[in-house]
């Protein structure tokens, strides 16, 4: 078991989440005690869902600028995802049903869990919950894009998931959750 000894706890900004610098001890394998600094960003825990219909073997991701991959050599900041949203003080279910119609336009009432990961633990404290959820065209109610006054300007994508899946080996899709629930899609063969 980890010992873990004289945390201290310092914020570093609170501007968008928080950023922390923590001070602390910790033991290591050999039983010594070694003081350690490192940074931690929180922004919160998240959900994210693969919508997909059976009958016409499609799913539906999402597409929107993200400013951090732009930045990192993405040359027009756009990625392909699967839905998401952090929970906002909602439970994980409640929360993707509510992200899935704001962003995809369709109102799901039955989600499935299939895990729960911690997406980059080096650095961020968000758990991310992943679902699955079987979506028809009568569940549309609107055409998504994401909350008004988020201004996340999201385009709706339904595609075969053959084609999907093979944009993960192209490139194309360079979404680390969406690669998850393409690969748990096609290990458990969820379109049959």
């Amino acid at each position: 078991m980890t010992k873990i000894r004289n945390i201290k706890k310092t914020l570093l900004s609170d501007n968008w989440y928080t950023f922390n610098k923590f001070s602390f001890d910790l033991q290591n394998k050999e039983g010594e005690w070694e003081s350690l600094e490192r940074e931690a960003y929180d922004r919160g825990n998240g959900a994210t869902i693969l919508l997909y219909n059976k009958q016409n073997k499609s799913v539906v991701l999402t597409q929107q600028f993200r400013l951090p991959t732009y930045v990192n050599g993405n040359e027009c900041g756009m990625l392909i995802e699967t839905c998401a949203g952090l929970l906002d003080k909602d439970n994980p279910e409640d929360c993707i049903k509510r992200e899935t119609e704001e962003e995809t336009g369709y109102r799901i009432s039955k989600v499935e869990k299939v895990f729960e990961v911690y997406m980059s633990p080096g650095s961020v404290t968000e758990i991310l919950y992943f679902f699955i959820g079987e979506y028809s065209m009568d569940m549309k109610v609107s055409e998504g894009g994401g909350a008004d006054n988020e201004h996340e300007n999201i385009t709706v994508l339904e595609l075969k998931f053959d084609e999907a899946y093979a944009m993960i080996a192209t490139g194309a899709i360079k979404d680390a959750k969406t690669i998850m629930l393409l690969q748990h899609a096609k290990l458990h063969d969820i379109m049959n």
